[in-house]
């Protein structure tokens, strides 16, 4: 079975990491210092337990999933074995053509390169690279031990067993995934940005208040939770970014970030992981967020 490297042990490096480890995979995880993984493998056991208590998991299948797991704070260490790596770190694109320099050096001549990005160019990820053709996307759904749904993207350099292998390596996940083309936002955050992107606007512009914009989504088009609410979980700052690469990429107005957007984020307003976003988490619950930022 393939060895596997992840980079980053953050919210979707560490779900990523717990998702192979659960199907047997052996999985390198590596980020910076051993705080960061410490804390990446405290939520996966977390995680784990959650399975446990919802019956989706032995609970003697619990050490084993976490022995599976390997960190490491050398990324050449880390990466030198694996057959295929998930880079997972943060939606900074220099940040992430400095990651694959480095991995078109460290790794297997052979060994698949894929990207986790939620927005940015397969097709420029690959060209800092000396094998393009085996770089790839597999973007991953947040939770990633529950959501099923893996973007594909194919580079335009990508070749057609790396990504039949990536397919068929999601599916071994009991995964759905999904093949898309390199273009900025792929499907997925193409269609969710803006649409997140008009909740804040429609608040901005005092269209309605925080919870009544939530409130019509989730009532009104059966949503599972509404959009301000799911912008926080994905975090503000992420949010931004990807409208970013999307406002770039197409240089369309209509994807232009909201100031308010802007706004919150230049105040470390990011949503839940800093406690405070368009709710209030501070309390460990969700709180409606009644704040000056909101007006113009």
């Amino acid at each position: 079975m393939e060895e596997i490297a992840v980079i980053g042990s953050g919210t979707m490096g560490n779900g990523i990491a717990h998702v192979f480890a659960q199907f047997g995979y052996s999985v390198s995880l590596v980020d910076i210092n051993d705080d960061a993984l410490q804390k990446g493998l405290a939520t996966i056991s977390k995680n784990l337990d959650r399975q446990v208590t919802k019956g989706t998991l032995a609970e003697g299948d619990k050490q084993t999933v976490l022995s599976n797991i390997h960190t490491f704070t050398d990324m050449e260490k880390g990466v030198s074995g694996g057959d295929v790596v998930v880079e997972a770190a943060t939606e900074n694109i220099e940040l992430k053509l400095g990651i694959f320099k480095q991995l078109s050096s460290f790794c297997k001549p052979d060994a698949i390169l894929a990207s986790n990005t939620s927005s940015i160019s397969i097709t420029k990820i690959a060209s800092v690279t000396s094998n393009p053709e085996r770089v790839i996307g597999m973007h991953f759904m947040n939770p990633v031990p529950v959501m099923k749904l893996v973007e594909v993207i194919r580079g335009y350099s990508t070749c057609d067993e790396v990504t039949s292998r990536t397919i068929d390596l999601a599916r071994r996940l009991q995964k759905e995934p999904v093949e898309v083309n390199d273009y900025p936002g792929f499907v997925a955050n193409r269609i969710l940005m803006p649409m997140i992107n008009e909740a804040i606007y429609s608040l901005y512009e005092g269209v309605a208040g925080v919870e009544e914009i939530d409130t019509v989504m989730r009532l009104g088009m059966a949503h599972p939770m509404g959009p301000l609410q799911l912008a926080d979980f994905i975090g503000l700052d992420v949010c931004l970014a990807i409208l970013q690469v999307l406002h770039t990429g197409f240089g369309n107005p209509k994807y232009a970030p909201c100031p308010l957007l802007v706004n919150m984020v230049t105040a470390g307003h990011k949503g839940a992981k800093s406690k405070i976003g368009f709710y209030d988490y501070s309390h460990g619950g969700k709180e409606l967020v009644v704040a000056a930022g909101f007006r113009k």
